[in-house]
């Protein structure tokens, strides 16, 4: 007789009623949602293309600027979350999906900012006739676009790598596809997503300046908040407000690190693939606070029932004890046919390409941006083995101590959401002042906001070596060179991929900005594809903005397949932690 699943139920007992604690969180939950509310009735106010929105370097617009950011910030990371779920599952769980999806993450991940903007916003303007909203969601789209390819990687790098006796485990226990991912996979992937989700949130600020000043029809639109109050600053020469807008910055990544991503990661340490015995565990007074709140234990309990009720929905039909599991079969004449349709496809796309290149620009053009994407390409390499070289060892020492790690996490997360734009004021002056090479000297402009990456990444590779590695490492007594070579490099070697390819995309992205710089009416342009595209944009050449999109993000993939992809295999294969 088939078993009748009873879905739990939640029984309100007199240990529930409300306690001291209840009352202390009573003003910060009333608090918060007063806060959204007002936010998000000031986003759909009434509007019209054209209209000038308040805007002023008054330093008491401050948190009002600072509550709009954060609600664009919310809402993108939000949008990058559900996306990132999707679409990295499909892309490791299907090989037919992953030929498909991991090239279109390349190619979304290396069109500029500047692209999403200019190709959405009149269609969310269009969804929202006479309604700021419609601008709202094309800023809030422009930085879900800064957040979301490297949560996604992150993610599927995570699902590709899940150590094989977990996967066995789950495999004995005949967990169907649904229980497997949620009570084995994501759970293994949720600290490295987080700490990416972490960096996503810090590296968007580098974004929201170009987010929140878009230009549409002709017209120049000016969203309240930070990023908008720091172009305002850069434009008028305004020190005094851009040191404002740091220290505005400072307190609003200290709140949202204590209210948000510190109790997030306290929370997702029991999800850790191995506890280490005296290991300092990461604490969060909020989490605390909420724990201990009988109300907010008892709300938080329910969208847990409702996953543990779907966990039997989805159970295998064939999961008796000792009964095998059904092989999943392979038909080589599906792969043939799915390859030939990719192929074909492709070799379409590249005709339609090649008809516009003739049509709109002309061959000699095609070969010139080639040229400055080559030019682009050197400092992109030349970058990011630098940055390897700085954080990889600094990233180690500190994964490798995880008290340390709590408290260099909110430090790392300010200085990866330091906009680097605000460097540029600094760049040009100094460019100038010692008529320094514009081709050499903005050069680290490009990896300022994204060499972060590389070191949260590694941080959070180092904190995962299981103890027992550590410890034999110790026991065959690996020092030096040798104990990097055998034991350090081959643990985080899957987290450094993850990090170094988000670092190059970010890179290749924030050329845009970094080749040509502006402080005033002076502006400083280097050679590259990223000045060709800013020039092409400001001019508002499209078929010329569309021909510097297009080899900016063939030159990403090109790197991907490459060299990422094949280190990306080579984590996999070979120094997969199991």
């Amino acid at each position: 007789m088939r078993q009748r699943i009873i879905p739990p139920t939640i029984s309100f007992t007199p240990e529930m009623r409300p306690n001291a604690w209840d009352l202390a969180a009573l003003p910060l939950v009333l608090g918060v949602l007063w806060l959204l509310a007002f936010g998000g009735s000031q986003m759909s106010t009434p509007y019209n293309l054209g209209d000038p929105l308040p805007m002023s370097l008054d330093p008491g617009s401050l948190p009002y600027y600072l509550l709009r950011s954060f609600l664009r910030m919310a809402a993108g990371l939000a949008a990058s979350l559900l996306f990132t779920v999707v679409y990295a599952t499909l892309a490791a769980k299907s090989r037919y999906a992953e030929k498909i999806l991991v090239p279109i993450l390349d190619i979304l991940q290396s069109i500029p900012i500047l692209g999403f903007l200019s190709i959405t916003v009149t269609g969310f303007i269009a969804l929202f006739p006479g309604n700021l909203l419609g601008v709202e969601c094309a800023a809030i789209f422009a930085i879900f676009t800064s957040q979301a390819w490297n949560m996604t990687f992150s993610l599927y790098q995570s699902l590709r790598t899940v150590p094989h006796d977990l996967a066995e485990a789950a495999e004995m226990y005949h967990l169907s596809s649904w229980q497997r991912f949620w009570r084995l996979e994501l759970p293994f992937a949720t600290p490295p997503l987080i700490w990416n989700m972490m960096m996503s949130v810090s590296g968007g600020w580098f974004f929201v300046v170009a987010s929140e000043a878009i230009t549409v029809s002709g017209q120049n639109i000016l969203l309240p908040g930070i990023g908008s109050y720091i172009s305002m600053a850069i434009a008028a020469k305004n020190l005094t407000a851009i040191g404002w807008a740091i220290l505005t910055m400072l307190v609003g990544i200290l709140i949202y690190d204590q209210l948000f991503f510190r109790p997030l990661v306290a929370w997702a340490d029991k999800f850790k693939f191995e506890s280490i015995p005296g290991e300092d565990i990461p604490s969060s007074w909020l989490l605390t606070h909420m724990q201990r709140s009988k109300i907010m234990r008892t709300l938080a309990s329910l969208p847990g029932l409702a996953w543990n009720a779907s966990l039997p929905l989805f159970r295998r039909r064939h999961d008796g004890l000792g009964q095998p599991t059904r092989s999943v079969r392979s038909y080589p004449w599906m792969d043939k046919a799915w390859n030939a349709l990719v192929a074909v496809t492709a070799a379409y796309a590249l005709i339609r390409i090649s008809d516009v290149v003739r049509v709109e620009v002309g061959l000699p053009e095609v070969l010139h941006v080639i040229l400055l994407g080559l030019a682009t390409a050197l400092r992109v390499i030349v970058l990011i083995i630098i940055a390897s070289l700085i954080w990889v060892p600094v990233g180690v020492w500190i994964g490798l101590r995880p008290k340390l790690a709590q408290t260099v996490q909110p430090i790392a997360q300010f200085m990866a959401a330091f906009p680097a734009n605000l460097m540029f004021p600094v760049a040009v002056i100094l460019i100038q002042k010692y008529n320094a090479s514009v081709e050499i000297w903005t050069s680290p402009l490009m990896i300022l906001g994204t060499q972060w990456y590389i070191l949260f990444n590694v941080i959070a590779g180092a904190m995962s070596i299981p103890t027992d590695l550590k410890d034999a490492g110790g026991n065959f007594g690996l020092k030096g060179w040798l104990r990097w070579k055998r034991l350090i490099l081959p643990s985080i070697f899957s987290s450094y991929v993850t990090g170094a390819i988000t670092a190059s995309g970010g890179s290749w992205n924030a050329s845009i900005v970094s080749e040509m710089v502006s402080w005033g009416n002076t502006t400083l342009m280097a050679t590259g594809v990223g000045a060709y595209i800013a020039e092409a944009t400001q001019k508002g050449d499209f078929p010329r903005i569309w021909l510097g999109c297009c080899v900016l993000s063939g030159f990403v993939i090109l790197f991907n397949r490459l060299l990422w992809r094949r280190l990306y295999r080579l984590a996999e294969e070979r120094w997969r932690i199991d």
